[in-house]
């Protein structure tokens, strides 16, 4: 049996779920997704709960996705009821970023200005050196979130560039000179 994909998924109230054999089709206040199914998994609806199965579990192939799958329609069913969000800070002199509608604007030392269009369903908010990423799909919002990551990774000497407010980056020495005249 696999751990993680015989734990029900519990079905908030104001979320509902639509069921066929090709996906799970889930929409709460926040918006609405569809999660594919693979043809061995197999999703049954039990009162307010979901529970994810497959049709072999002593398959090893098949016990990763009877897992991967439930974490996915469960990640569909919290998101549509409270959404995702990522945080990235900005650090360095100059370093800034700017938000006109729905196109961000990066300044991160090239010689031109960055613009990056938000995806729908993504909301990006700048506070001074902070940036927000959120949304109801876990996927996009990660995927953006690395995009805006990926424009200036952070360096280990000084630690400039666009890092999560949760990463922890890893400081080097730099090079030091031995006194002239020994």
């Amino acid at each position: 049996m696999s751990k993680i994909g015989k734990k029900p998924i519990t079905i908030p109230d104001s979320v509902t779920v639509s069921l066929s054999a090709e996906d799970v089709r889930v929409k709460g206040p926040k918006g609405e997704l569809a999660v594919p199914l693979h043809p061995k998994v197999l999703v049954a609806q039990e009162g307010s709960t979901l529970v994810v199965s497959v049709k072999k579990p002593e398959d090893r192939r098949q016990k990763a996705l009877w897992g991967t799958f439930r974490s996915l329609i469960a990640n569909a069913v919290s998101g549509v009821q409270t959404g995702f969000e990522k945080k990235l800070e900005i650090v360095g002199v100059g370093y800034k970023a700017a938000i006109a509608g729905q196109k961000l604007t990066l300044n991160l030392g090239h010689s031109h200005p960055i613009v990056l269009d938000a995806p729908a369903g993504i909301v990006v908010k700048v506070e001074k050196n902070t940036v927000t990423v959120s949304g109801f799909d876990k996927q996009a919002v990660g995927q953006f979130a690395s995009l805006v990551r990926s424009q200036r990774k952070p360096e280990p000497y000084k630690g400039k560039g666009v890092k999560y407010a949760d990463e922890v980056i890893r400081r080097k020495a730099g090079k030091v000179v031995k006194a002239v005249g020994g």
